[in-house]
């Protein structure tokens, strides 16, 4: 499969990368600098970034699967998520890619989760407020096109090795569930690809 990845840098992305290679297939990856991904058969490296539509189609042009491991940045592009996920969308209409998956954030809908409590549910979107609303924007383009869609909705990161064994719950996480290992986000995100599987939905992780 020649997929196309987007953050293919970043703490998910490399264990993304990595799968690819490992297991054949051929991967574009788009990268601000270059040098940050490894040379490897099998991987193509475009220069340019997310927020440029001309970097992003060109890295999707060829491809038959896109995986966005891109993550919120903040004050300082507050809209990329939403931009960059105008920008695959678009690209992937042009090519006549179907499939992408794209991480989000359960954080971002903490204030619907049925299984948290008041006082989190008033702090922490406060706290991300910035970084909150660019991945529910960046969620609302991609379930308004016609793609086959997965978002996946990773709890708190822990710096920790991943351990394949994990739960998931469509929208909110598991009862209980407040953290993941990005490697494990990453082992879902290769799993729904190969197995065509959490289709038009957005898949919450957690331990």
């Amino acid at each position: 499969m020649h997929i196309a990845l987007l953050g293919g840098s970043g703490r998910i992305g490399t264990y993304v990368l990595t799968w690819a290679l490992e297991n054949g297939h051929e991967v574009t990856a788009l990268a601000r600098t270059p040098d940050s991904l490894p040379s490897a058969a099998g991987l193509t490296v475009i220069s340019g970034q997310a927020t440029d539509s001309g970097a992003v189609a060109d890295v999707v042009s060829d491809a038959q699967a896109v995986l966005s491991a891109l993550g919120p940045r903040g004050a300082r592009t507050p809209a990329l998520l939403e931009t960059a996920a105008g920008h695959i969308v678009a690209a992937m209409d042009k090519a006549g890619v179907r499939r992408l998956i794209a991480v989000s954030a359960a954080g971002a809908f903490i204030r619907g989760d049925p299984d948290t409590g008041a006082v989190v549910k008033f702090v922490v979107p406060r706290i991300f407020a910035t970084h909150f609303a660019d991945v529910r924007q960046m969620e609302t383009a991609i379930a308004a096109s016609g793609l086959d869609w997965t978002l996946v909705r990773p709890t708190r990161f822990v710096n920790s090795p991943g351990t394949g064994r994990y739960r998931v719950r469509p929208d909110f996480p598991p009862p209980g569930g407040r953290k993941i290992a990005p490697a494990d986000v990453a082992l879902f995100m290769t799993d729904a690809l190969t197995e065509d599987s959490w289709i038009h939905s957005r898949p919450a992780l957690a331990y």
